[in-house]
Order: structure tokens, then C-alpha cells, then sequence
């Protein structure tokens, strides 16, 4: 299959991105392909300094680059020839069949559906995160920030969407999806859990097991934790700080080692036509290259042609 990298994206670029596209080289298949999106001499530059014969890869110019601080729509439609836009492109024409970046996520969530579109039934695309587990396994967080105000009709597809990521990539045989609230009892949150609660406790579509508390996400309690954006952004983010903060002083173990945002590489925008893999603007090379694997294993899992399928099954209402 071939691999769209958006070479400029991310806070290292390009020094991070291509030191991961050339590792990665040693652990993707024969007939798999890493497609360089950016400027052309800067990765003929980098790759050499690498001592890797651009023959290794496809590369494909972009001369502009999409800012963080960008107005992501605006952003889409003002630069054609950004690294983004031009890898969109690629992957509309099917000239790449996933895409990768560490660049602005807004524009990456833009261009995808702009370019690729929502899986028909899907009401808003969304992201998730792996949260490791105390006994070991990991939880899958979604979404973390692409919805901040998603209604619950949005975050009963959440846990369809997260239902399908995990069993389909993560190999968790009908995974246990949970709400995040303040309490286990049915009644409790504002009004929005609570709606969601009414619609997910008759759900026939995956394996709804209730509230589970903020304590409890980290204790095997739940396969699959849902959330709106601006919840599980709070709280995926105060667990990266508590992290380097464990780092800083040296209270770590096993356990706590994977934390480390650069053994998952990335997150798939789920909803779209298409793999689509967003990193960490923080990503280094070890990041870099397993948001490239990352894709690889979402692409082959065919988690689009799935979420399809499965909303073929669910009720018009919950739509």
C-alpha cells in the first residue's frame, strides 16, 4: 500500500518526519510505499544527510506549508500547494490509499472531509486516543478533541465508531464501551450524558456496560471510554502533564512507560472515507514512524469499509 507523510507537519519537521519515514522503512512490508508530501529539496537535503537514495521513497512537491495558528478552513482553500492540501489530493484520486501528519489537526480534520467526505450515516468524524491499562491492554478515549460540543446522538456513534477501532485494530473482542460522567448511576451528569446514557443503554450495536468515572479510566473498567471532545481533551491532556511531570523526577516503571505518546504514533479521524492518521505536533522520529505503522495497520483492518457497514444496521432514529 502506499503511505502519505506530510513532510512539513509537526513542531521538528523536517528532520522528525523524514528520520521517521526512513525508519519505518525497515518494518513495513515489500510492497508498501512511503509517499514524501513537501518540498522537494528540503527532503532531497534531508535524505541525505541520512545516507537513503530518494529512490527509497515517492516523493511529491508542495512548496507551502499550513501553520498551527492557521484558520484551518481558511487555511485548505488559501494554500492548494500546502503539504496538507497537496496530500488530500493524493489521497481523493486514490493515488495514496492512507495519509499521515503531525501538522494542524484542524486542517487535517478540513481537508478530510472536504476531500475524502463522512462515511454516509456518520454525523460528526472524531478522534480517539489509547489509554494503557493498569493490568495491561488499553482503552480506547474518544473522542479528544474534535467535538468539544457533541450532542448525544454524536456520542452514541462515538461509541459505534470506538466499538469497530478497537476490536478491528486492537483486537478486543466485543469491546466493552462505557460513558464518562461523574457517577455510575444512570441519573447522574448534565443533561447531555444523561441523553446519551437513555440512547446508549438500548444500544444493539456494541456493548454499552455504563457510566464509568474519571478514577476508573485507567483500571480496566472499559474498553471503549466516550466522551465529548471538550472532556476527553481535558483529561487526555492532564494525563500527558502528569506524565512529564513523573519523568521530571524520575517515578517511572514499566507501566507508566507506556505513556509515552510516541509508542501509538498517532490517532485515526474516525467517520471518513478513507485512513487518515493525525500525530502529535511533538512527534520525533520513533512518533513519526508509528503513526506511518499506524496507518498501515488501520488501512488493512479496512476500519472504514466497517464503520460502513455497521451503520447500514443501526436504527434511523439513533441517525
Amino acid at each position: 500500500m502506499r503511505i502519505g507523510l506530510d513532510v512539513m507537519g509537526g513542531d521538528f519537521a523536517p528532520v522528525s518526519t523524514i528520520s521517521g519515514a526512513v525508519l519505518a522503512l525497515g518494518e513495513l512490508q515489500p510492497g508498501d510505499e512511503v509517499v514524501l508530501v513537501g518540498n522537494e529539496q528540503v527532503i532531497l537535503t534531508e535524505l541525505e544527510k541520512h545516507g537513503v537514495a530518494p529512490s527509497r521513497f515517492k516523493i511529491v512537491h508542495a512548496n507551502e506549508v499550513i501553520e498551527m495558528g492557521e484558520h484551518p478552513t481558511k487555511a485548505i482553500l488559501k494554500k492548494p500547494q500546502s503539504s496538507i492540501a497537496v496530500g488530500f489530493e493524493l489521497l481523493k484520486h486514490k493515488q495514496i490509499e492512507a495519509f499521515t501528519s503531525a501538522g494542524s489537526s484542524g486542517a487535517m480534520l478540513v481537508g478530510s472531509i472536504y476531500s475524502v467526505n463522512n462515511i454516509q450515516g456518520v454525523i460528526r468524524p472524531c478522534t480517539s486516543a489509547l489509554l494503557p491499562q493498569e493490568a495491561g491492554g488499553v482503552s480506547l478515549l474518544v473522542d479528544v478533541g474534535t467535538n468539544p460540543d457533541a450532542k448525544p446522538d454524536v456520542m452514541y456513534q462515538f461509541g459505534l465508531l470506538g466499538s469497530i477501532m478497537a476490536e478491528s485494530v486492537y483486537k478486543i473482542e466485543n469491546p466493552r464501551v462505557a460513558l464518562l460522567n461523574i457517577g455510575q448511576e444512570e441519573e447522574k451528569g448534565n443533561l447531555s450524558t444523561q441523553a446519551a446514557f437513555h440512547l446508549m443503554k438500548n444500544a444493539r450495536d456494541f456493548n454499552f456496560i455504563g457510566n464509568i468515572e474519571g478514577r476508573d479510566v485507567l483500571r480496566n473498567k472499559a474498553d471503549v471510554i466516550v466522551c465529548d471532545g471538550f472532556t476527553g481533551n481535558i483529561l487526555l491532556k492532564n494525563i500527558e502533564g502528569m506524565f512529564r511531570i513523573m519523568m521530571k523526577h524520575g517515578l517511572t516503571d514499566d507501566y507508566f512507560k507506556r505513556f509515552n505518546y510516541e509508542q501509538y504514533g498517532g490517532t485515526p479521524i474516525l467517520g471518513i472515507n478513507s485512513s487518515v492518521i493525525v500525530g502529535h505536533g511533538i512527534s520525533n522520529d520513533i512518533a513519526v514512524k508509528n503513526m506511518i505503522l499506524l496507518a498501515r495497520d488501520v488501512h488493512n483492518a479496512k476500519v472504514s469499509h466497517k464503520i460502513k457497514r455497521a451503520l447500514a444496521k443501526v436504527p434511523g432514529e439513533i441517525l
